[in-house]
């Protein structure tokens, strides 16, 4: 089944939604205050089959209806950046945004997640706008975090992964590091452009 045909005809407002926060992130990718902030974006409506479990593992319906009225993120941005503060700087560019009410943020690179996940998470409601009604996750990251969080993920999905153990030490030994470069590859940046 397709997201078009679980969602109905609230897909339209979905990705409405969707193409709203994208452009108003390219609008300030292209501003001349900060050229480069942001490398690219990437954006979903979120697939049946992962709406229907993430509705499950809550104890939840599997509908359209309840992934409509239950989850926040059905709709997701993801904004990579090229520096952590160029992270910072985009996720209060959005929150200061009239169009936007901040619901949630989880700041996950000032508190890493166990595993050493790191990225900043925005729950926008859309209060105006073609995608008016709607709530969009954002996630902000470095270049170097996503990288991370894909290869991660990859490993999380599978059902059966040998010496998992090692392998989840393995993982936060690296997003520790990946943080270490972060900051290292700022500090560059900054003495540059001091120069």
């Amino acid at each position: 089944m397709t997201a078009k045909t679980f969602y109905g005809t609230s897909w339209q407002a979905l990705d409405r939604a969707r193409r709203q926060v994208l452009q108003t992130v390219r609008a300030e990718r292209e501003s001349p205050r900060r050229p480069g902030a942001v490398l690219y974006t990437t954006s979903r409506i979120k697939s049946p089959e992962s709406a229907c479990r993430k509705l499950r593992q809550r104890g939840l319906p599997p509908t359209p209806q309840a992934a409509l009225t239950r989850l926040r993120d059905t709709v997701g941005v993801r904004v990579i950046c090229a520096f952590q503060d160029d992270v910072y700087q985009m996720a209060r560019y959005l929150e200061e945004r009239p169009e936007f009410a901040v619901l949630q943020t989880k700041d996950y690179i000032s508190h890493p997640k166990e595993n050493g996940y790191r990225s900043y998470h925005l729950i926008l409601g859309i209060l105006e706008g073609p995608g008016k009604g709607v709530t969009v996750e954002v996630q902000l990251r470095t270049i170097a975090t996503d990288c991370w969080a894909s290869l991660e993920h990859q490993i999380k999905y599978k059902r059966q992964v040998p010496h998992e153990g090692l392998v989840r030490e393995e993982l936060k030994r690296c997003a520790d590091e990946i943080a270490s470069v972060d900051l290292s590859m700022e500090t560059i940046r900054e003495l540059l452009e001091g120069a």
